[in-house]
């Protein structure tokens, strides 16, 4: 048995709209409350929390009356988790949950409380009663936990369902491949195919700055001002609509017909310092893509090797295996790679690529016993950077000779 979550649109009417509405409203009461009972006591415990809230729920919220009380206790097991993780150090203290907090509230009260209907075309909620589904559930099993949430002007059902999922296939016998991402192309692979990136951020960046415009003009809460906030939030929902349908149509692509994949490991937060690169590194959103190629290669039994952060995938030749190294590194303007070695001439981006493909052929495992991530050392390629770092002297002629006879 195996946990699988999905995302479906909801259809609801004009009446279970409101109920969704006034659901939100309780769920943000039930949290806010038990924020306050427990910055007033901070020895209060989850139990307690919700004693205190059950307690004087009816004279203080007599307007949930009508809601499901799952709605008012899961918001309490939510601020119970974030309490958690706050003395466990993972992250600050919670804060109050404000109107501009993501409109959501979780309806199930255990397994099985949420049920599809048996043609799979409505999903029925607690009070709420029977809603319409966009389509029906790729999983089917049973419901261990159902979020309703609004993006934009849609609303959305979360599911996380039990299911009974089959042994991956056994795909030694195919080949292994290699995929380098990027910004200006997605993916690229290491056999020259090329995955565009969509720059939906980019492509839509004019529209997003009339529509910010629009907003600021109109009076503050006014109708013709929530016109104009439904519209730009439309606008940043179908943007993240088309780069998140890119990336799981690119990687469902890459991970056809092969038994091992080779990747770089990005430290994606590092890069986003650069302020040159920040923007486009967010519109690609390289971390998403990485994180679903890696969870897909698992449900078909591909194994993933990430290289080390310092592995030099764009600076080794993948042909003879030489390094550059000082003044020869390339730069990101460099889009070919020379070799002064082997003369070989490549794509960067597919020479990156092949790279990677012979590091997943020639690794068995993607970690070793400590988890640290295993990579085939190079000639001459220390793996700390610091002693890389007071070792290196410059190349002469002569020593990329010695260098070319060593590492053949």
């Amino acid at each position: 048995m195996a946990l699988r979550a999905q995302k479906i649109a909801l259809h609801p009417t004009e009446e279970q709209v409101e109920a969704f509405n006034l659901h939100v409203q309780f769920a943000r009461a039930a949290y806010n409350a038990a924020h306050a009972d427990w910055n007033a006591d901070r020895r209060n415990s989850l139990y307690d929390l919700k004693k205190i809230f059950n307690s004087r729920k009816r004279e203080v919220f007599p307007e949930f009356a009508a809601c499901s009380q799952n709605a008012g206790k899961n918001a309490i097991h939510s601020f119970g988790d974030a309490i958690a993780r706050y003395k466990s150090g993972q992250n600050g203290a919670p804060k109050r949950k404000t109107h501009k907090s993501a409109p959501a509230f979780q309806i199930d009260n255990g397994v099985n409380t949420v049920k599809m209907t048996e043609d799979g075309k409505h999903v029925v909620l607690p009070i709420i009663g029977n809603v319409r589904l966009h389509e029906p559930p790729r999983w089917t099993g049973e419901v261990r936990r159902a979020f309703v949430k609004r993006i934009a002007h849609r609303w959305y059902l979360s599911i996380l369902v039990d299911v009974d999922v089959p042994e991956p296939p056994d795909t030694s016998a195919l080949p292994a491949a290699g995929c380098d991402v990027g910004i200006s192309a997605l993916a690229t692979m290491d056999d020259g195919t090329v995955y565009e990136n969509p720059r939906a951020l980019r492509v839509n960046e004019r529209k997003l700055r009339r529509a910010n415009k629009a907003l600021a003009r109109k009076t503050f809460l006014s109708r013709n001002w929530w016109k104009a906030k439904e519209r730009l939030a439309r606008l940043h929902a179908r943007i993240a609509n088309v780069r998140t349908d890119a990336h799981h149509q690119v990687t469902h692509r890459i991970l056809q017909g092969i038994s091992a994949l080779g990747i770089e490991s990005l430290t994606v937060k590092g890069l986003m310092k650069n302020r040159k690169l920040s923007k486009a590194l967010a519109d690609a959103s390289l971390g998403g893509f990485l994180v679903k190629l890696k969870y897909k290669a698992v449900w078909r039994g591909i194994r993933i090797v990430s290289a080390d952060k310092f592995w030099p995938s764009t600076q080794r030749c993948s042909s003879c295996g030489d390094v550059k190294r000082g003044e020869f590194k390339l730069t990101l303007k460099d889009r070919e790679y020379h070799c002064g070695i082997c003369g070989l001439v490549e794509d960067r981006d597919v020479n990156a690529a092949i790279n990677l493909r012979q590091l997943a052929s020639s690794t068995e495992e993607s970690q070793n016993a400590c988890g640290d991530a295993v990579t085939p050392t190079l000639v001459g390629w220390h793996q700390n950077p610091r002693v890389r770092g007071r070792s290196r002297k410059p190349l002469t002629e002569q020593r990329l000779v010695d260098f070319a006879q060593v590492s053949r």
